[in-house]
């Protein structure tokens, strides 16, 4: 984790600095500087902010929240994550309207439970397009648009937190972001504005892809299942079950697409321990896999990513399709 750490924060500030020293310059060659934090910004996510978050990086609380605040200086904010991934997504995981990671998202239809739009039918074919903008928008428009709604909705006052202090950092952190990457390029670098834009959007850009083509294919994919709380309020199956009906690894034996991605192809262990580091997932994995099987319960996995992206726009296809023709009666 440490080597990783080092790692993945060099792929994201060398560039940086190379071509805030002038040691880069070529424009094309910049480009690709961008191109490269991009993939640094998502190895910060994947494989460092998300085990600290989880408390699954050390053993050492200082060293988790120390470490869960990388997602602060790439831009993003940690407690609005820790809210919306580890309380909503972690314990209602593909519950319609509870689950931010499934929930309306207009443009796309995560949920057969969702309203249903005619420009829906196509989504299997734009949603790439718009994965990309994940990280863009998240910077400007969703950290804002969750801290108001999880203070409306009572969830920053159930994590004990202070509204003003997470206003101040999330705040302070942005304008510091803001401060590097946008301030000191315009004032140092020989580039215009449409320049500048051009790097920051790429870097964004990659990075928001990679992020949603690791993520989304572990729950939006063929086989995954949409569990409806009763008339009481409650699931059917308990909490690790429903983990495993509702979850999909993939490409289990594919070592350096795990290394990067901090094993988040391995979801089900995720899910089931995200408190655990996750380079020990693949080790786990024969006695969950084994569990499973031994209580005739799920244990879901694509063999190959490539078909953990085959059946994930499968089912985005299936999801564009209008519910109301799907049930209309056959002549």
């Amino acid at each position: 984790m440490k080597v990783k750490t080092i790692f993945m924060h060099l792929l994201y500030f060398t560039p940086y600095i190379l071509m805030m020293t002038g040691v880069v310059t070529n424009p094309w060659l910049m480009l690709l500087m961008c191109a490269l934090m991009g993939f640094g910004l998502a190895g910060i996510g994947l494989s460092v902010m998300h085990d600290a978050n989880h408390g699954a990086y050390s053993n050492k609380k200082w060293v988790n929240q120390m470490l869960g605040y990388s997602l602060n200086i790439v831009g993003g904010n940690a407690f609005n994550w820790k809210v919306q991934h580890n309380v909503l997504h972690h314990t209602y995981t593909n519950i319609h309207d509870v689950d931010e990671d499934i929930s309306p998202r207009g443009v796309l239809r995560m949920t057969p439970y969702s309203d249903w739009k005619g420009i829906h039918k196509f989504q299997h074919i734009y949603a790439w397009v718009l994965y990309g903008l994940m990280t863009f928008v998240w910077v400007f428009v969703k950290d804002f648009v969750r801290i108001v709604r999880y203070q409306r909705d009572g969830l920053i006052k159930n994590q004990k937190a202070d509204v003003r202090t997470e206003w101040i950092i999330l705040i302070a952190t942005k304008v510091i972001y803001l401060a590097y990457m946008l301030v000191l390029p315009m004032i140092v670098l020989p580039i215009n504005g449409w320049q500048w834009f051009a790097g920051f959007f790429l870097m964004h850009y990659i990075a928001g892809f990679i992020l949603a083509v690791i993520f989304q294919p572990a729950h939006v994919i063929e086989g995954t299942e949409y569990p409806l709380p009763n008339d009481e309020g409650k699931i059917e199956n308990s909490w690790a079950i429903h983990q495993l009906h509702t979850t999909t690894n993939f490409a289990n034996n594919n070592k350096i697409l795990s290394w990067y991605v901090g094993g988040l192809n391995y979801q089900v262990e995720h899910h089931l321990f995200p408190n655990v580091c996750h380079v020990h997932y693949r080790n786990i994995s024969v006695i969950v896999k084994k569990t499973a099987e031994e209580f005739n319960l799920p244990y879901k996995s694509e063999p190959t990513f490539i078909g953990a992206l085959i059946g994930h726009a499968k089912l985005l296809r299936e999801l564009g399709k209008n519910p109301q023709t799907l049930a209309a009666p056959s002549l």
